[in-house]
C-alpha cells in the first residue's frame, strides 16, 4: 500500500495532530496558541480557515479603501488592515479592513481586537471565500453588534463595487443602504469620499 501511495505521488506523512479539531471545535485561545498556523489564519464557527494567496486586484482594492478611509478618518477612530476581530469563543475572523475606536488601539504589539471596538468591517470578496464573505461573516458581524459593514465585489473593468450596509439592531442583521460604483461618498460612520476608479492608476 505504501508503494502504491508513493507511486501515485501521495504524501504518506502522518496527519499533523495540531490540525485535528477538538470535539468542541477550535477556540480563540487555540488560534493564538498554535504556532505553526499559516499567516492570516482565521477562526469561523470553531474551524480554522486558511487564506489563498491574494490576487493583485484584491490587494489593490483593499489598499485603495484603507488609503481613502485614512484621509478623512476622525481622531477618535483608527483604520486597520487584516487584523483579527474576536467575536466570541469560536469566532475570530480577519476583516480585510476595519475601522476601530481609537481607545482600543493600545500599542503596535496588538494582534487582535474585540468586536465592541469595531465600527466598520469590510470584506472584499475572494474566489476561495465568496460564501463566507457574502453570507456567514456578515451574519457574525451583525450578531456581534458591529454597526457598519461593507461588501466589496469586483465590478466592470476590475473596479471595486462597494455594497454598504448598516446594522438594524431590532432585526440583528444588516440592511443594504447603497451600492457604490465609481465613487464612494458617505456621511457615516464619518465623512468618506473615495474615488473607486483610482484603482486604475495604482
Amino acid at each position: 500500500m505504501d508503494d502504491v501511495a508513493t507511486a501515485n505521488g501521495v504524501d504518506d506523512e502522518p496527519f499533523p495532530e495540531w490540525l485535528r479539531p477538538p470535539h468542541r471545535g477550535f477556540t480563540v485561545d487555540d488560534l493564538f496558541r498554535l504556532t505553526d498556523l499559516p499567516s492570516h489564519t482565521q477562526l469561523v464557527d470553531g474551524a480554522l480557515v486558511f487564506r489563498a494567496r491574494q490576487s493583485a486586484y484584491h490587494s489593490l482594492a483593499n489598499s485603495l479603501l484603507v488609503e481613502g478611509l485614512r484621509r478623512t478618518c476622525p481622531a477618535h477612530l483608527r483604520v486597520r488592515r487584516e487584523m483579527i476581530v474576536v467575536l466570541g469563543p469560536g469566532q475570530a475572523p480577519e476583516p480585510d479592513v476595519s475601522v476601530l475606536r481609537a481607545e482600543a488601539v493600545r500599542g503596535l504589539e496588538a494582534n487582535r481586537y474585540d468586536a465592541r471596538d469595531v465600527v466598520l468591517a469590510v470584506e472584499t470578496v475572494a474566489p476561495d471565500s465568496a460564501i463566507r464573505d457574502r453570507e456567514r461573516k456578515p451574519q457574525l458581524y451583525a450578531r456581534a453588534g458591529i454597526p457598519h459593514f461593507w461588501l466589496v465585489e469586483e465590478g466592470t473593468g476590475r473596479r471595486p463595487v462597494v455594497h454598504v450596509h448598516r446594522l438594524d439592531p431590532g432585526a440583528g442583521a444588516y440592511a443594504l443602504t447603497g451600492v457604490h460604483e465609481g465613487r464612494l461618498t458617505l456621511t457615516e460612520p464619518f465623512g468618506i469620499d473615495i474615488d473607486l476608479t483610482a484603482i486604475d492608476r495604482m
